[in-house]
């Protein structure tokens, strides 16, 4: 199981303190400072069976500064989407866990993050 955080975060310290108190097997990925790839962010979206607009902060600086707002959702501007984000970490809604069955979800609740724990390999 693998936990994108920025420790900021006030969810993504209650996620890891959840994990914690679980006795989860977790790595932890700084994503601010260890952004994932372009196959990375694409195989993640894949798990969450999400788009890029689902998981983008649109309320960040960087994405009015894009215009990110205004993007069309669709198959044709998902690369723009991906490309975005890949150079706009902060853009990447948080935290998101990979869990150990193939599947990930954006954490953001106690209930998701025991969701995850949850899931069988």
């Amino acid at each position: 199981m693998e936990i994108w955080i920025n420790p900021a975060c006030s969810k993504c310290r209650s996620a890891l303190t959840l994990l914690d108190a679980e006795g989860a097997d977790y790595t932890v990925r700084y994503y601010l400072q260890d952004p994932p790839t372009a196959t990375e962010l694409e195989a993640v979206l894949g798990r969450l069976g999400l788009e890029p607009w689902d998981i983008t902060r649109l309320g960040e600086p960087v994405a009015a500064e894009l215009g990110i707002t205004s993007w069309a959702r669709d198959a044709t501007n998902r690369p723009q989407w991906i490309e975005a984000l890949v150079a706009n970490p902060k853009l990447i809604q948080r935290p998101i866990i990979t869990a150990e069955d193939g599947t990930a979800s954006v954490a953001r609740t106690p209930e998701a993050v025991r969701a995850a724990l949850d899931a069988k390999p």
